[in-house]
């Protein structure tokens, strides 16, 4: 990494009148404390998700428990991973943060990786779509889902504190359970926190999962395919550990303290390509002899562990001075473990001897080392507010073992920026600059002859964004934002060269790869009158060489470089397409990754009364999301989210609250070339939570939920492998939180 950086980085914040009151537990009066300024008023469309709603709801991943807001979906991989999806974009267009810093886990390296968060005992989640999410990370053309704890608290807490809560689900026949604990002791603000998880395979609708079995070689099942209908998910289950520390000491000067935490899981992959075939059948078959006697090999136990820590300084200083008001700091460092093994269930060794070696699987480990600092500057006056945000990241991936796709690489990225904000008397304006100076090496092997290319890829990414919001009466706020952001490829999408069996694909990156840039318009629009309220948002992101995992046999791939002299820098052997036929990758598809120009345009609107009784109040609101994805020479982008209707209904009475919840679903026809079409589904979930006044100001929650309580076979369209992998059947649980 260079020790030192000229560049200078401006950051944004989009301020508006409003923030989106979708039903749902959206807290309109929550800090945003991801933004660089502190306030309640920020562009729309954003979400900000009391923290208490997903505590008393089922515990799931990080993608599930925000799916059903509006422009939000997940790409998921069974039942601990479900990485999020805003307005069809994802992967490294969609950063996840804790606590406004950048999750720097390897999730971005496999479909099959989950996000590393623990989500026990957090305060908020705060969404971002759109320009608005330019101020948060680099690179985010989809937007930003940031995680808000108190493990370093900027306030004193005011009374001890601890919260134990217990979960049993009956899908998974799992359980969790979590103990936090909070307290000022002798002026230090202490905060200890523990969850443990435990779920077994999930059970999935009838018809939903078809185990199929070939005896092709055996004389008495000569061409004859057996079908036993599933009642669950094999390789679906999920268990981890998580613990947390923090400590902080606050004062009129400021405060600072730091935070340690731990996430160990285990998690079932339950599916994983074959990148043998039928070769690995025929050296075995006539070693394994008869049906049965294969059939004491067993099902194969595929299976990630994870061991995640990460160390987090973080304070304020208020100086007050004549230039500088306060300045914010932080540092994190953060190392990531993904470990993916096989092993063989019911394993009989007899008659296995000679071929011990052979069977055995080597376990592949992902691993991710980064340190990152950051600094902000207030510099804020009585007419404007302004700040100065600086920003350093060094990081490095790696991939060791049988599945090592991709040689070491390394990410280095530097960023400084200036952010405005004013208000007038008709409107208020926030606009900025962002340029981020990133540098990632790596390098890739040849994979006829093993020699390596090493790469190095320096480049600058220059980004701007305006917003302006107006009150167009007492009622109705528009606000208008244009953004033009700029990506530089990941590391991934560069150095890539190897088999993914989590996506069925032998994956090749492109060194030479260019940025991308989208130019994103996006208007919105609240009304508010007494009990009818209404949002709506339209936008249009044109992207500039979009970075697309395409299959090699799509008939347009020679369409993707013939407007620029990129197909001459990487293809300029002549006898490059020649080599990629001799190349034998088994069952696996061979996929490039190529850039075309592409669009994304879409809506998301919701309408709502509330109506008040005298024993509590009832909301009722219809909600709709549309995306629409295509590359510039007319194929639609893959794996986009088809269009949804949430219909929601809730009613709060004193310490009674009950939610009912219908994600209707669309059949996804718009398909990307390769894909195929996936069925409509509805999604009916409720949840019913009573809380119990104990002694003094303790109390006691107790959650009844249900999900999927039709029991649809639903597949996610945005899913690599929705075919294998189903969603859950229908879920019925129970939750404890005691806090006292």
């Amino acid at each position: 990494m260079k020790k030192f950086y000229t560049i200078f980085i401006f950051l944004i914040a989009f301020n508006s009148n409003n923030i989106v009151s979708q039903d749902q537990n959206v807290e309109e009066t929550i800090v945003i404390t991801a933004a660089i300024v502190n306030t309640t008023e920020i562009t729309n469309p954003l979400y900000v998700i009391n923290g208490e709603d997903i505590i008393d709801d089922a515990t799931t991943s990080l993608g599930d428990a925000i799916d059903s807001y509006l422009g939000v979906s997940i790409a998921d991989y069974g039942a601990a991973v479900g990485q999020p999806i805003i307005r069809g974009m994802s992967g490294p267009r969609v950063k996840i943060l804790k606590n406004g810093m950048v999750n720097r886990d390897v999730s971005g390296l496999g479909a099959d990786h989950l996000n590393d968060l623990d989500i026990n005992d957090i305060q908020q989640v705060e969404i971002v779509m759109g320009p608005s999410s330019l101020l948060y990370a680099n690179g985010t053309i989809g937007g930003i889902i940031n995680l808000v704890d108190d493990s370093v608290s900027a306030l004193n807490y005011e009374l001890p504190e601890v919260k134990v809560g217990y979960e049993t689900q009956t899908v998974n026949e799992g359980s969790s359970e979590h103990i936090n604990f909070k307290n000022n002791i002798n002026g230090f603000n202490v905060n200890i926190g523990y969850k443990k998880i435990d779920f077994d395979n999930y059970d999935v609708p009838f018809g939903a999962v078809l185990h199929e079995e070939e005896h092709d070689d055996h004389d008495d099942h000569d061409e004859e395919e057996h079908e036993e209908n599933m009642g669950f998910l094999n390789n679906s289950d999920y268990s981890s550990e998580a613990t947390k520390f923090g400590i902080s000491k606050v004062g009129d000067w400021g405060y600072i303290g730091f935070s340690v935490d731990n996430l160990e899981s285990v998690y079932g992959i339950p599916f994983h390509g074959d990148e043998h075939g039928d070769e690995h059948g025929d050296e075995h078959g006539d070693e394994h002899g008869d049906e049965e006697e294969h059939e004491e090999h067993g099902d194969e136990r595929v299976f990630s562990t994870t061991d995640s820590e990460s160390f987090t300084i973080k304070g304020s200083y208020n100086i007050n001075g004549s230039l500088v008001n306060k300045i914010d700091f932080n540092l994190r460092d953060s190392s990531y473990t993904l470990t993916e093994d096989h092993e063989e269930e019911g394993h009989e060794e007899e008659g296995h001897d000679d071929h011990e070696e052979e069977e055995e699987h080597s376990p592949t480990v992902f691993s991710n080392e980064a340190t990152e600092y950051g600094a902000i500057f207030d510099i804020s006056n009585a007419n404007t507010e302004q700040k100065i945000s600086i920003n350093i990241v060094d990081e490095n991936n790696s991939i060791v073992g049988e599945e090592a796709f991709m040689n070491p690489a390394k990410n280095e990225e530097f960023t400084i920026g200036y952010f405005m904000s004013k208000d007038f008397d008709q409107f208020n304006i926030d606009l900025g600059i962002r340029i981020d100076q990133i540098d990632r090496s790596g390098s890739v092997t040849d994979e006829d002859h093993g020699d390596i290319d090493k790469y190095s890829i320096d480049d600058t990414a220059n980004s701007f964004a305006v917003n302006i919001g107006k009150n167009l009466t007492d009622n109705l706020d528009i606000s208008v934002g244009y953004a033009s952001v700029e990506r530089l490829p990941s590391v991934v999408e560069l150095f890539m060269n190897g088999p993914h069996l989590a996506t069925g694909r032998f994956e090749v990156g492109d060194p030479t790869l260019n940025s991308e840039t989208s130019n994103n318009f996006d208007i919105t629009l609240n009304y508010e009158n007494d009990s009818f309220y209404a949002y709506a948002s339209f936008y249009i992101t044109d992207v500039d060489n979009y970075i697309a995992l395409m299959d090699e046999d799509e008939d347009h791939e020679d369409e993707h470089h013939e407007d620029d002299d990129h197909e001459d820098e990487h293809h300029e052997d002549s006898d490059h397409e020649d080599e990629h036929d001799e190349h034998d990758h088994g069952n696996l598809i061979h996929a490039n990754y190529m850039q075309e120009d592409a669009e994304f345009d879409g809506y998301e609107f919701e309408i709502g009364r509330i109506i008040d009784f005298a024993s509590g109040e009832l909301k009722v609101s219809f909600g709709r999301d549309v995306v629409n994805a295509k590359f510039s020479d007319g194929h639609f982008v893959p794996r986009i989210n088809p269009a949804r209707n949430v219909y929601a209904l809730s009613y709060k009475q004193n310490d009674i609250v009950f939610r009912l919840n219908l994600k209707d679903v669309d059949r996804q026809k718009d398909i990307g070339e390769g894909e195929t079409i996936t069925n409509d589904y509805k999604m009916l979930d409720a949840r019913f939570t009573k809380t119990f006044n104990l002694r003094g100001s303790s109390e006691l929650k107790v959650s009844l939920f249900g999900k999927n309580l039709l029991d649809e076979i639903a597949r996610n369209h945005s899913s690599f492998v929705k075919d294998e992998v189903p969603l859950p059947g229908r879920n019925y649980g129970l939750k404890f939180n005691l806090t006292f």
